[in-house]
């Protein structure tokens, strides 16, 4: 069988998605509506531009994007700060999820398409993109800013309430009617829930023993395997293969080789999600945008107000100031891949058709949106709040320092050891700030207190497999 001219077409469509992501960088776009409109131009529904492919011919690797995402998702769950700020995390939130739910869900039956299918809307609409958010904080240097341990805070509290939604849409949209099956549908899916988060939680020694090797060939086969294995157990399980994935990454999340782990995890997830997102573009139709451009345009209005007052609310409730609060509502504002995560599931549940460029035009809009509103709060929050609203930040060259200060500690460093520790902070040179400006050190030892935690996590590597895991950077 000959595939000459559609790997050919193929990889000339991925230089076009590097060259136009290279573009999108300079205005802080993000790569993913990027591969889904180099999927969409490619698909059998555009007949202008010139290259073409069909989306059953990367349907499988598609379904490994799916569960690299969702199980590199669970690798990054950060439980200690879940579990160590549990009280303050569900409040916050908590509380964001509540009314964007709701709210979400009251908007899908408005549209009138079924009750499924406004369940489904309303986990499109209630929770962010944590992929574009880590992203744009780390590309905006804004790890030091005081708002950013909520976002991240918020972001762990979404990862558990997708476990647990998945684990019950997938029940309700798979078209059983009786009860007791219902029922025993949704005690496997939490016993399956709860039984891995336990394993998560308390079994991460054991975990470690039983995979621990030296060889990298072996390592990386080993946790592809595993990857794909729970994403099928999920599948089998009636809770989705995105859940199973998730779960498997949540435990060995859990075990002392997570930066090993994410070592040669990162650049799976980056291909095999490309190749998610232009499947998905390519299964889209621009002749459908039409009949789901009225919802769409309500739902990104619906998700822009919401999360609007939404980060005034957070803001209140963590005392900050309402700049900060613009701040994480213009982060939380990014929708991404569980949209199209979402959309797929109900593809395959025979649910509206609809769903779909509904889906894909709300991500594109929101995608592009939300990092242009993050990359302009903090000026925003300035000309709206004025001086004394403003983020209380230390500026841009503390925070380039404070960022340095945990790169060091992540090369093991003794001073920024030290620092972590609370210790000689006396020794470290701050330079004189206006009063306006709260102390530095404070983020400095928050910055090396998380980089001296994330390089305990690879105790065990050799000094090799350390110096590679610390110069792991995320592209999403």
């Amino acid at each position: 069988m000959e595939h000459g001219g559609d790997l050919l077409v193929l990889g000339v469509l991925f230089v076009i998605a590097y060259v136009l992501g290279r573009l999108g960088k300079l205005i802080g776009l993000p790569s993913i509506p990027i591969y889904m409109i180099i999927g969409l131009l490619a698909s059998p529904h555009v007949t202008w531009f010139p290259l073409s492919f069909d989306s059953l011919d990367v349907e499988l690797v598609a379904i490994f994007g799916l569960i690299f995402l969702l199980f590199t998702l669970g690798l990054e769950f950060d439980q200690d700060e879940f579990f160590g700020n549990a009280r303050a995390l569900l409040i916050s939130g908590g509380t964001r999820l509540l009314i964007n739910f709701g709210v979400g869900f009251a908007f899908g039956m408005m549209v009138g398409w079924g009750g499924r299918e406004a369940l489904i809307i309303a986990g499109m609409t209630a929770t962010s993109s944590s992929a574009i958010v880590t992203k744009l904080l780390i590309e905006l240097r804004r790890l030091a800013n005081r708002e950013t341990p909520v976002i991240l805070g918020i972001a762990v509290v979404e990862d558990v309430f997708i476990a647990i939604y998945l684990a019950i849409v997938s029940v309700v949209i798979s078209g059983e009617t009786d009860v007791g099956s219902i029922v025993l549908e949704l005690a496997i899916s939490f016993t399956f829930l709860v039984a891995m988060f336990a394993l998560a939680r308390w079994g991460g020694s054991l975990v470690s023993r039983l995979i621990q090797t030296r060889d990298d060939e072996l390592f990386t086969i080993l946790f592809f395997g595993l990857a794909v294995a729970f994403g099928g157990i999920g599948e089998l399980l009636g809770v989705s293969d995105a859940i199973g994935a998730f779960l498997i990454g949540l435990v060995l999340g859990a075990t002392r080789f997570r930066a090993r782990i994410e070592q040669f995890t990162l650049p799976l997830r980056d291909v095999f999600g490309a190749f998610f997102f232009l499947s998905f573009g390519l299964s889209l139709d621009p002749a459908d945008f039409g009949s789901v451009v009225v919802p769409v345009t309500a739902a990104v209005v619906l998700t822009l107000v919401l999360n609007t007052a939404g980060g005034q609310l957070i803001a209140w409730i963590n005392k900050l100031t309402p700049a900060e609060g613009l701040n994480v509502s213009a982060m939380l504002q990014n929708r991404g891949e569980f949209a199209l995560i979402l959309a797929t599931l109900a593809s395959a549940a025979g649910l509206d058709p609809r769903l779909v460029p509904f889906a894909g035009l709300y991500v594109l809009s929101m995608a592009v949106i939300g990092p242009v509103l993050a990359v302009n709060s903090e000026r925003a929050g300035a000309w709206l709040f004025g001086r004394r609203g403003r983020s209380a930040v230390a500026p841009d060259a503390e925070r380039d320092r404070a960022l340095a200060l945990a790169e060091a500690a992540m090369a093991g460093d003794p001073l920024a050891e030290e620092v972590a520790a609370g210790e000689r902070l006396d020794t470290v040179p701050v330079p004189v700030i206006e009063d306006t400006v709260p102390d530095v050190d404070s983020a400095l030892e928050r910055e090396a207190r998380r980089a001296e935690q994330a390089r305990a996590q690879s105790d065990g590597l050799t000094e090799d497999e350390l110096r590679r895991a610390r110069e792991v950077d995320p592209e999403y």
